[in-house]
């Protein structure tokens, strides 16, 4: 008779999961505190005076543009980038699944200095563009083309294996009951991967949002124009602004708060969940 494993830690197990705990305690727990303890040091008067800085205000707006601008985009890529992964066979898959993971293993840094590479005063399309009146580097542009790079896998890492387990045997289904192309992605695709779809949107929204390296690169760090909130708070920091650097950094973890609290909803309400909607009745 086979051994059962272990349902229950003992023993080692608790050891485990205490080293575990202690870990993730000093590792981010601790930390994450500090940033909260740091912003109200002063007082909560000091803490709504650091948002009422125009350049506050201009950090946050550019922040959440960018985050507007990127995820969608992303999201749609990561939709079509799955949809031919996981539903047709080519010459160069292997090579689409690479690119789309490069990201992941390209510092942030270096996502920044290709697009300098390319559309810097001295790259090779820059001096074109700059000719025609249109700047990308130091503007707006070059940083959501910065966020678009680095957040790019993120959507599409969490449709392809959802869509590769589901197979393609709805799809073929409706289109053999005569649904157009759009009208299968539509009543049946996409109800089966919308909560992987927001997961991946919701991750993306938070490193698009968080992103620094890339962003410091292509941002030419003008205050009130170009710096995102965590360009910002290295400015703060940078000038001794302590408490205001911490108040606009706790902007950046609550936000960090509000998207694990809904990756934790979505992994309760979904992840075990892998049942398929049926047929739409009359499709057509």
């Amino acid at each position: 008779m086979r051994a059962r494993a272990p349902t229950r830690p003992a023993g080692l197990g608790w050891l485990l999961i205490a080293a575990a705990l202690a870990w993730l305690g000093l590792a981010i727990l601790l930390p994450l505190a500090s940033v909260f303890v740091e912003a109200f040091r002063e007082g909560v008067p000091v803490f709504l005076a650091a948002f009422a800085d125009p350049d506050a205000k201009a950090a946050i707006r550019l922040t959440l543009t960018v985050a507007v601008i990127a995820v969608p985009l992303n999201a749609i890529f990561g939709i079509a980038a799955a949809w031919a992964v996981t539903k047709f066979e080519f010459r160069g898959k292997t090579l689409l699944l690479s690119l789309i993971d490069l990201p992941f293993s390209m510092s942030p840094v270096i996502s920044g200095l290709v697009w300098v590479l390319l559309f810097g005063a001295n790259g090779w399309f820059g001096p074109w563009l700059e000719d025609l009146g249109i700047r990308v580097i130091f503007n707006v542009t070059g940083i959501v083309l910065a966020t678009i790079l680095v957040t790019l896998p993120f959507v599409a890492r969490e449709l392809i294996p959802l869509m590769q387990s589901q197979g393609t045997d709805e799809e073929c289904a409706a289109i053999t009951l005569g649904a157009s192309g759009p009208r299968t992605f539509y009543l049946v695709t996409l109800p089966n991967i919308s909560w992987a779809l927001l997961y991946g949107v919701l991750l993306c929204n938070a490193r698009a949002m968080g992103e620094f390296g890339a962003v410091s690169v292509v941002s030419g760090h003008i205050r009130g124009l170009t710096d995102t909130m965590p360009l910002h708070i290295e400015a703060l920091y940078n000038d001794y602004q302590y408490a205001s650097a911490f108040a606009v950094a706790s902007l950046l973890a609550g936000l960090a708060l509000v998207t694990l609290a809904a990756k934790s909803l979505l992994e309760w309400r979904f992840g075990g969940e892998l049942a398929r909607p049926t047929l739409p009745a009359g499709i057509k």
